[in-house]
């Protein structure tokens, strides 16, 4: 009989069998081009920029000219210095710190990184009067006669405030748009918002950008708040902030792991959400994009330098003047700004949600959680974790739904989101 069974799961053995040890093989490789390509770096930053860029690929104690206050080297991830490499981890990186050290030519700073893209749409937030505001669009409530309830909504990672503005806006009812004053946030380092490199793009700075660019300018005594997958993090935070404030939170993918203790959480999150593997390729990508920091620059300058390119070619082969909003999103942001994201919002805020559930719960605020039953990004377990720290919060997967469980639901969700808010009022 077990040979049976054996027989009939010998084809998914196999093929398990093949991924995992071409998984290896392939991320052995790229370990050795990312060792590469960090020499290959600096001495190119040198020569364009007249000073070597730091990155991470030395140990915490040894991280050479990443000088930063002690509040946001506090909120730094672990994930960005303990990314395991073999190849670094054996010291082949040595020979280029011993050569750095006899540079002592010192020259300032350049205000555009030469891979990054300095087309006007890319650095228009450069010449805006406001540079430490968030590019924000309002849905201004059509009464003035009503008392105006607010809500914030916050998209995820490669994304911006058209995820919200392009699905959720043009569906909500003229009686909901009667009282409610709505918010979308390009986030800070994404969309249209500011996107500095003399920042870290730490859990802190993306908090006080919101806060200074939607609550305090606008003096929101209440809101409610909407966010898709790493918006979710930044949700739970800014409501820890602000509990007495928050009368709703509606979450669509949050990737929240359960873990036994804090200061694995972070590793752990970017184990799990970009696991070494090459199938599925959605996964593998994600993996190369969060373990790899100048293979990523190497992408970004590839499709983010060259987007006019990229759109050009798009718009020719499709035939249609205007491109879909996600497709522009990909790449309205810098390397620096989605990789210190990534890592410093979803990796190391994984280690603060629980304390962040633990004063909504105490507060009561009301939690609704939708998870797509196809996620391949955040897999539902996420949801169900969620379920079992919060078991008051209102939970919805949708079977057929992926990452994006947004898209073909836009009006049911609209309506689904109304009722949260009106109920919230009664």
């Amino acid at each position: 009989m077990d040979w049976e069974v054996l027989w009939r799961k010998w084809p998914s053995i196999a093929a398990e069998f093949f991924i995992t040890t071409t998984s290896f093989l392939v991320f052995l490789f790229l370990d050795l081009i990312e060792v590469i390509l960090c020499v290959f770096y600096r001495y190119v930053d040198e020569l364009l920029e007249g000073k070597t860029a730091p990155c991470y690929c030395q140990i915490r104690t040894q991280h050479n000219g990443a000088i930063v206050e002690c509040e946001r080297e506090s909120l730094l991830s672990e994930t960005l210095f303990a990314r395991k490499n073999i190849f670094r981890e054996k010291g082949l990186l040595r020979f280029a710190t011993k050569w750095e050290d006899f540079r002592t030519e010192d020259c300032g700073w350049v205000n555009q990184r030469w891979s990054d893209c300095g087309c006007e749409s890319c650095v228009s937030w450069t010449t805006n009067d406001d540079k430490l505001r968030l590019h924000v669009v309002v849905k201004e409530a059509v009464s003035e006669e009503e008392e105006t309830e607010n809500v914030i909504f916050l998209h995820g990672f490669m994304s911006s405030s058209s995820f919200w503005t392009e699905t959720i806006f043009p569906n909500i009812s003229l009686l909901t748009n009667r009282k409610f004053r709505i918010f979308a946030v390009d986030l800070l380092g994404f969309g249209r918002s500011p996107k500095p490199r003399d920042c870290l793009y730490t859990l802190k700075d993306h908090l006080d950008m919101i806060e200074n660019s939607t609550i305090f300018p606008s003096q929101l005594n209440s809101f409610h708040l909407v966010a898709h997958s790493m918006g979710c993090v930044l949700a739970l935070a800014l409501a820890a902030r602000h509990p007495h404030a928050v009368k709703s939170i509606t979450l669509f993918a949050p990737p929240y792991l359960a873990h036994d203790k804090e200061e694995e959480a972070s590793l752990m999150a970017l184990e799990r959400l970009a696991i070494r593997r090459i199938w599925p390729p959605l996964l593998f990508g994600s993996a190369v994009m969060s373990w790899y920091e100048h293979l990523g620059r190497c992408v970004y300058f590839v499709v983010c330098r060259n987007h006019k390119i990229w759109e050009g070619i798009l718009k020719l082969i499709t035939g249609r003047r205007n491109l879909d909003f996600k497709i522009m999103d990909m790449t309205r942001h810098t390397h620096h700004s989605a990789w210190h994201t990534m890592h410093n919002v979803i990796c190391g805020g994984a280690k603060f949600v629980d304390g962040y559930l633990e004063i909504l719960k105490r507060s009561k605020v009301k939690i609704n959680v939708i998870q797509g039953g196809r996620d391949k990004v955040v897999p539902p377990e996420c949801s169900a974790n969620l379920k079992k720290k919060v078991p008051d919060a209102d939970f919805h997967i949708i079977p057929n739904a992926d990452h994006s469980v947004i898209f073909g639901r836009e009006n049911d969700l609209t309506r689904y989101l109304e009722t949260i808010w009106w109920s919230c009022n009664e």
